[in-house]
């Protein structure tokens, strides 16, 4: 039986210093995200493992390495699901892709925080189902999607490409058994769209692209986790990645800061598309 924690961590002023440990020793930098978040999710590990304060848990993390990659699959979990938020995708497929299509000859995709590859693979099936649309499959090849993630776990899990039927509740039903064939008891992502598609850690914090590196950037639900001036600092990254002509994509109750508020042109303020203008 677990043991209660005997004080409220968010009150227990070890929090800080857990949090700085935590930054120093993984790959983890908790002093960028908003601390009650940090809270919420060390407090899940801290209860799993019976700790009543942050000081022993700092010293369970110590004594048992294997604690920190339970701990990193914690603090950097992403709910996501193949084409989730459906509307998004819908008016990318209408007003995103199809100009991208016509103007770029080499077009570079990138899905920041990416988490377990669906959303990164589903950008990949915009593209597929456009070339399919207008007879032109063979030249699929000029799209490169890029997901990037700082979890390895879920990068091993995009690279495996299986997914459990959960995943693709949000996946437009004709499109579904086309690209998405079930193998056994899981759903796999064709040859065609994993070709296109590939996957590396990168920490977008501490890692940002080269300037105007890409042609669509997605980044959704991953700004609203982060302090204030760290969103407006990666905002101002994801902005700078964007080549002219080129989209961001964001989560919907994220918000655009400085340069890029000023300069970045709505496609769709519902679902927060961006154009750059060329």
């Amino acid at each position: 039986m677990i043991p209660e924690m005997q004080n409220d961590p968010g009150a227990d002023d070890g929090f800080r210093d857990l949090a700085e440990k935590i930054t120093r020793e993984s790959e983890f930098r908790c002093t960028n995200y908003k601390d009650g978040c940090v809270r919420r999710r060390i407090a899940v590990r801290m209860r799993a493992r019976g700790a009543a304060t942050y000081a022993q848990y700092g010293d369970l993390l110590d004594s048992d390495s294997s604690e920190y990659e339970r701990l990193m699959d914690t603090l950097t979990v992403n709910v996501t699901r193949f084409f989730r938020n459906p509307n998004t995708f819908a008016v990318a497929a209408e007003r995103v892709i199809p100009e991208l299509w016509q103007r770029v000859p080499r077009i570079m995709v990138w899905s920041a925080g990416s988490a377990s590859g669906e959303e990164a693979y589903s950008l990949a099936a915009l593209f597929h189902e456009h070339a399919r649309s207008i007879g032109a499959l063979g030249r699929l090849g000029r799209v490169s999607v890029l997901g990037s993630d700082i979890d390895r776990g879920s990068l091993d899990a995009a690279n495996r490409a299986a997914y459990l039927p959960a995943s693709f509740t949000d996946t437009p039903p004709e499109i579904l058994d086309g690209l998405f064939p079930r193998v056994g008891d899981r759903r796999t992502v064709i040859p065609a769209i994993r070709a296109i598609t590939r996957f590396e850690r990168r920490d977008i914090l501490r890692d940002p692209p080269a300037p105007a590196a890409f042609d669509l950037v997605a980044c959704r639900n991953v700004v609203i986790y982060l302090d204030r001036a760290t969103q407006e600092a990666l905002v101002e990254s994801l902005f700078d990645s964007l080549r002219p002509g080129g989209y961001l994509i964001m989560g919907h109750v994220e918000t655009i800061f400085g340069r890029a508020r000023r300069n970045l042109v709505p496609v769709d303020i519902r679902e927060r598309i961006y154009h750059k203008p060329l």
